[in-house]
């Protein structure tokens, strides 16, 4: 009876020993998985700037069809303006005034 009781003292520094040998790589690696892993840290920190870069190019497209949205109401039939219509008469279909002299 006495030498189980000895082999039980002598197997219990290893249990332990692995226990925490263990129990410290579990620690590490659910630490290294919340700092750099897909839902970790640094992904959150990409996350942030990738949606301050996105939120800049939604305000710039949001102001282009703003300014589209305009140029489109002020050709369309209910509203007139002259000077984008001289503007466009020019640019698009290459008109002139009588007046104007064009020199190349």
């Amino acid at each position: 009876m006495r030498q189980t009781t000895r082999m039980n003292t002598r197997n219990r520094p290893w249990g332990m020993l692995i226990f925490f040998t263990v129990a410290f790589f579990l620690g590490a690696y659910f630490t290294f998985a919340a700092v750099q892993g897909d839902y970790g840290l640094f992904r959150r920190a990409e996350i942030d700037a990738q949606s301050t870069l996105l939120q800049a190019q939604l305000d710039q497209l949001n102001t282009q069809v703003a300014r589209m949205e305009n140029l489109t109401h002020r050709l369309s039939d209910t509203y007139l303006d002259l000077d984008l219509l001289d503007q466009q008469a020019r640019d698009v279909l290459g008109l002139l005034r009588s007046d104007e002299i064009v020199i190349r």
